[in-house]
């Protein structure tokens, strides 16, 4: 992971138009789709919280004031990066990972246990696991990158890549935090396959993740409990854990149109931590399934715009960062959602803008900055054919267009097409 490892790599080479196409706009759907879903999550938080925070914090606005605070933190985080070139994260990832591996260190140095596991530090304001989410995606988007030519190989490719989410990945279960690991591993396989890796390669990687998985399942009391839950509630949803049966309740309860904003029963009557893991069963009960269907929209319109700066992304490396920094968000959000369904077993992934959390509504919008700034630069740069031909498989997704490849012809014109035109 030493500096060398990026540094070297043939540097960014953008025409003269890269200044017009840096002071552009922002991509302003994706805008809305942030304005959106920040007002929805700050009413149903504060719908959610504030029985919560009366009996846990003796102030009804507790958790609202702090996610108010954490909001401004991230909007300005935000703003910086969607103004700071992500061409400059290949000479920043490298320390950002090494502060990451410290901080999670320290966590598993720390006497402060919440919930059973050891993941906050500064008094249990700031939750590293979240950080390492992204600071993963920034890390391998920069190393695939930097090492396309050479993904094939195996001792170059699939190897050093299980070595760095090993690492990663490793640190964050020993906290324990299952889910926040399977995310940072999940995230490097898919990214790995975005980036142009062999087909055996990623097979390989996907068997030893099913035998790591089951192997953390079988020795982990925890990964054990979640799973027969899991597995008994399939069978019978009344024999499913108490934090799904109390879910299960407020969906029933909401129905078609929802009982009204700010009139659940359930986060009254003992739904489990309503403000973070269960804030969906609230939306669902408040909004009816209406309401849900809304969010999942937003959800998927902000993903839809993600994958369209991936697409109109000047090189290789914004498309990575685009891709990834859009799948996790979906990913978090879908896994949370899921939960509280019961089609998958219990996981801590947060809902994002909507649960109530410091570290990942800061990283969010982290990454939303990123994201910004990649679609500020759309359709510059001067990019080689070999680049072209591995980022035409990741800005198609892989099978985007539906076609296996995209024309030298076509690589060539989309290199050379104006800004107006992409």
């Amino acid at each position: 992971m030493g500096t060398g490892t990026f540094v070297n790599e043939r540097p960014y080479a953008p025409n003269a138009s890269r200044s017009s196409g840096f002071s552009r706009g922002f991509d302003m759907p994706l805008l809305l789709a942030v304005v959106s879903l920040t007002v929805f999550g700050l009413a149903m938080l504060y719908s959610s919280s504030w029985d919560f925070s009366l009996g846990a914090y003796g102030d009804a606005m507790y958790m609202f004031n702090r996610q108010l605070t954490w909001l401004a933190l991230g909007l300005v985080i935000a703003g910086i990066l969607a103004f700071f070139d992500y061409h400059h994260w290949r000479k920043l990832v490298v320390p950002a990972m090494g502060l990451t591996i410290i901080l999670l260190v320290s966590v598993l140095l720390m006497n402060g246990i919440r919930f059973g596991a050891k993941r906050m530090i500064f008094g249990g304001s700031v939750q590293p696991s979240e950080l390492a989410k992204l600071v993963a995606i920034l890390y391998l988007s920069v190393w695939l990158y930097a090492k396309r030519e050479y993904l094939h190989d195996i001792s170059l490719g699939l190897i050093p890549l299980g070595v760095i989410l090993g690492v990663v990945g490793g640190l964050i279960y020993q906290q324990p935090d299952l889910s926040a690991a399977a995310t940072v591993l999940m995230l490097g396989g898919l990214l790995f396959f975005l980036a142009g890796g062999d087909l055996k390669q990623i097979g390989v990687l996907l068997v030893v993740a099913i035998f790591a998985a089951w192997v953390v399942a079988s020795i982990s009391l925890t990964g054990q409990q979640r799973v027969a839950d899991f597995f008994a509630g399939i069978k019978d949803p009344l024999q499913a854990s108490y934090h799904v049966r109390r879910s299960f309740e407020a969906i029933v309860n909401g129905g078609w149109f929802g009982v009204g904003l700010g009139q659940s029963q359930s986060k009254l009557t003992g739904l489990p931590v309503p403000p973070t893991d269960s804030v969906f069963a609230v939306v669902v009960e408040e909004l009816g399934w209406f309401g849900a269907v809304a969010l999942i929209a937003l959800y998927g319109f902000l993903v839809w715009r993600g994958f369209v700066v991936a697409r109109r992304a000047p090189d290789m490396l914004g498309t990575l960062l685009a891709s990834g920094l859009a799948i996790w968000i979906a990913f978090e959000a879908l896994v949370n959602m899921a939960v509280m369904v019961g089609l998958l077993p219990f996981a801590g992934n947060a809902l994002p803008f909507i649960s109530a959390g410091g570290s990942n509504l800061v990283a969010t919008f982290a990454a939303l900055g990123i994201l910004f700034n990649i679609s500020r630069q759309k359709g510059e740069g001067t990019i080689s054919d070999d680049e072209w031909r591995s980022y035409s498989a990741v800005a198609n997704l892989r099978w985007w267009n539906r076609r296996r490849s995209v024309s030298r012809a076509r690589r060539s014109q989309r290199a050379n097409q104006s800004p107006d035109q992409s």
